[in-house]
């Protein structure tokens, strides 16, 4: 009898401590932030055993991926995620970024179109849009779709930096001049430097 209350003890404090623990908190990412990438996929697959549609697992194990540059396993999990979130704004700018490594360009834009599109979507959803534009050779659309992070975003001092290199590459010195200036205020790498070189 003293066995038993031990064991309905123990079961009651585990459902007590469960229940009080964050729902968010799991050993695979300590893992991942101590740059671990094999045990959080490990963490992350056994946690995945008992919910295999647990959306934010599946997203972290895929980004554990894609530290490791296991690219095909990180899509694969991305994917399952957005089968089962289809608007999930993390999977689908995680899929658009690791297209875009990929040289995959297409992907890329698709990706990113379709995060941009949801309602509240981050700056970096046009900003990885125009990315992939600028390398399709699409200037115009790619000046259109940093304008469009930089709308969502004015402090957004990479769109600035990409926008004035594009402008560059155009022949449209003067109005890079101003990009490079802007992202400069930000503070952000390189833009000095492209104001040395371009902006005389």
């Amino acid at each position: 009898m003293k066995k038993l209350n031990q064991v309905l003890l123990m079961a009651a404090l585990s459902g007590v401590l469960w229940a009080c623990s964050k729902p968010d908190e799991n050993p695979g990412d300590q893992y991942f932030n101590s740059g671990n990438y094999a045990e959080a996929v490990s963490e992350y697959s056994e946690t995945l055993k008992f919910n295999p549609n647990d959306v934010r697992m599946l997203y972290n194990r895929g980004r554990a991926y894609e530290e490791q540059n296991n690219f095909e396993k990180a899509k694969n999990d991305f994917e399952r995620a957005l089968e089962i979130e289809p608007n999930n704004i993390q999977v689908l700018l995680s899929l658009a970024n690791l297209h875009h490594k990929e040289k995959n360009f297409t992907n890329a834009l698709l990706y990113s179109s379709r995060a941009e599109e949801v309602p509240g979507a981050p700056a970096m959803a046009s900003f990885i849009k125009a990315r992939a534009l600028h390398q399709m050779g699409k200037s115009e659309e790619a000046l259109n779709s940093y304008a469009n992070a930089i709308k969502r975003d004015k402090d957004f001092g990479q769109a600035y930096y990409n926008r004035g290199l594009l402008k560059v590459a155009i022949g449209n010195i003067g109005s890079s001049c101003e990009d490079f200036q802007l992202a400069r205020s930000l503070e952000y790498p390189g833009a000095q430097e492209a104001m040395d070189k371009y902006c005389k």
